[in-house]
């Protein structure tokens, strides 16, 4: 059975109306499939779609990044990865099912999959917390992806929560610490990290995973720190005011792309990913191959720049204030011991020689 928004009624009719032609045993009896009939109601559907899904308004974005029929972290990680072996626990607490993690092939290469999952049905998303994490699935990430690094395994994550869990249990085991930790952890990491945002990118529940060297959201996928309805209810006091809430807080794919926020939209079939799941499998395989393959020629202190200097960077630029009293210039530059020490292990050779050379010369002025 398929599920419709709100603003979808005029396609769900003629879709009802569709699979009336479709079927040959109708109200009517046995009768002929009117093949004309159905190729213009399949036009008046496409054209219905594409007037509709390029105009949504920030509030529509929403409610079609949290539509019910939408591919999970699940559906993507059984397609796009080979060999998956899943590991779990946190080796303090237990095992949170919120979120999924394991080491698999992609492109024949191995890579850390990390995928929170809110669950395809009614039952799943009881079992999985409907994808908001608690402490120890964030302890557990944290334990892999340092198991990882230390391996030079590049890390892929698939972000899809409407935030962390904010129960009372979750609270008190750390839930904030665990988040800040995450973070901490993400942004040493020496490997290539890609973050790819599939449906709601919820809080610092999103961000804990989501400090990556890039980050991708799909076209109708949002991202940003708190929900609509939690944004209209606290400078509103009205949480029926989300349109208001969700333009201003820019938590579209193109508002930030223009902010600097993410490095890339990952283009959906018409009418949403959950329209044609085959197609958003290939546009998210043909993205991740190309980012990884960005990194194939950075070494460890490249990348970890790479990653410093894109955060530091948000906001610099295109932003809500259009003055700064900084420099332009934010990026991290290294010293000048950290300078010799990168140039030391690329050309060590070199290296040795002028450091030969210096020795002798110092020798020869202390016998003279």
């Amino acid at each position: 059975m398929k599920n419709y928004l709100n603003f979808e009624t005029d396609i769900k009719n003629l879709e009802e109306e569709l699979d009336k032609l479709k079927d040959p045993y109708n109200q009517e009896g046995l009768s002929e499939v009117d093949t004309s009939k159905i190729s213009k109601v399949e036009e008046e559907i496409n054209e219905k779609l594409e007037k509709i899904y390029s105009n949504l308004d920030p509030w529509q974005t929403a409610l079609v990044a949290r539509h019910e029929d939408r591919p999970k972290a699940k559906f993507f990680i059984e397609n796009l990865f080979d060999d998956f072996i899943q590991l779990s626990g946190d080796r303090f607490y237990g095992e949170d099912k919120a979120v999924i993690t394991g080491f698999a092939k992609f492109d024949g290469k191995s890579v850390l999959v990390i995928g929170q999952e809110k669950g395809s049905d009614l039952n799943k998303r009881i079992d999985h917390n409907f994808g908001m994490m608690r402490p120890e699935g964030y302890r557990k990430t944290i334990r892999l992806m340092e198991l990882a690094n230390k391996f030079k395994i590049p890390i892929v994550t698939i972000v899809d929560t409407p935030g962390a869990y904010p129960g009372v249990g979750a609270e008190e085991r750390g839930q904030a610490e665990a988040i800040a930790k995450s973070i901490e952890c993400s942004m040493k990491l020496t490997v290539p990290t890609i973050a790819v945002i599939i449906g709601e990118g919820g809080s610092g529940g999103a961000i804990a995973l989501a400090s990556s060297n890039k980050v991708i959201m799909l076209q109708n996928a949002i991202y940003s720190v708190i929900s609509p309805e939690g944004c209209a209810t606290i400078l509103w006091r009205d949480p029926k005011k989300t349109l208001e809430a969700a333009t201003a807080m820019k938590m579209s794919s193109s508002d930030l792309l223009k902010l600097n926020i993410i490095d890339e939209i990952i283009p959906e079939p018409v009418g949403g990913a959950h329209r044609d799941k085959d197609l958003i499998l290939d546009n998210v395989r043909n993205s991740l191959k190309n980012n990884l393959n960005f990194f194939k020629t950075m070494d460890e202190d490249e990348i970890l720049s790479h990653r410093k200097n894109k955060f530091l960077s948000i906001g610099r630029n295109k932003g809500f204030s259009t003055q700064t009293e900084l420099g332009s210039d934010l990026s991290m530059k290294p010293t000048f011991l950290e300078t010799l020490s990168i140039n030391f292990k690329k050309k060590p050779k070199i290296y040795y020689a002028i450091s030969g050379f210096l020795f002798l010369m110092v020798l020869l002025i202390l016998i003279l």
